[in-house]
């Protein structure tokens, strides 16, 4: 297998190239920023291009731009993407992007070297490897929020609440009765855990809600 290896520590992009040849793999190039990444990928078109998310100038996300970079000119481009902590942002954005040949690993996973090139082994073949801390805290930060338990109708209701209707004006934007508008707006209120008390002002709350979702 042929790799590309970006990261801008000679210390690591040599311990990743000595991993990479133990396991009888070629490293063809090596590249410090996401500048160079981009250039050496699209010339040199890889196997695999190992990557670290943080590079100069910014030590952000240059990695990440530069792997869509070069998917944007190579679509197939089989990309890993390496990260010394997990950033849940990056980690949605690449697991919902179903795209194939694939990789989010934490920089850790690189110790566990049987575990590292079977999953870099898997990207370059096509498919996908996340790591499964990386996941664990996608579905973390996923939990259910109360607004998933209201129906479609009680939701629409709760919406022209936040536009600031009051419920005889969403019996006429919807086509109900004020009664039902009322039913659907106790329900809603139950839904999400307000009660009938004096000292909390409902609709407000559960606007809130809504826009803190």
């Amino acid at each position: 297998m042929r790799v590309l290896i970006a990261d801008d520590s000679a210390l690591l992009r040599e311990g990743l190239r000595l991993l990479l040849e133990d396991a009888e793999h070629e490293v063809v190039g090596t590249a410090a920023t996401g500048t160079e990444l981009v250039a050496r990928a699209l010339e040199l078109r890889p196997d695999l291009v190992v990557s670290d998310i943080r590079m100069p100038p910014s030590h952000s996300d240059e990695g990440l731009r530069a792997a869509k970079e070069i998917r944007a000119a190579w679509p197939q481009a089989p990309i890993v993407l390496l990260s010394q902590y997990v950033v849940v942002g990056y980690a949605t954005e690449l697991i919902e992007s179903g795209a194939e040949a694939t990789g989010y690993l934490l920089k850790d996973r690189v110790f566990d070297i049987r575990s590292f090139l079977e999953s870099i082994e898997r990207v370059a073949a096509g498919g996908v490897a996340i790591d499964p801390d990386v996941v664990a805290q996608v579905i973390a930060s996923r939990r259910r929020s109360p607004l998933d338990d209201l129906t479609p109708r009680e939701r629409e209701v709760l919406e022209l609440m936040g536009e600031g209707l009051t419920n005889a004006a969403i019996s006429e934007r919807l086509f109900l009765s004020t009664g039902a508008i009322e039913k659907h707006t106790q329900r809603l209120f139950a839904k999400l855990g307000l009660s009938d008390d004096a000292s909390v002002h409902r609709r407000v709350t559960a606007v809130l809600t809504l826009l803190g979702k």
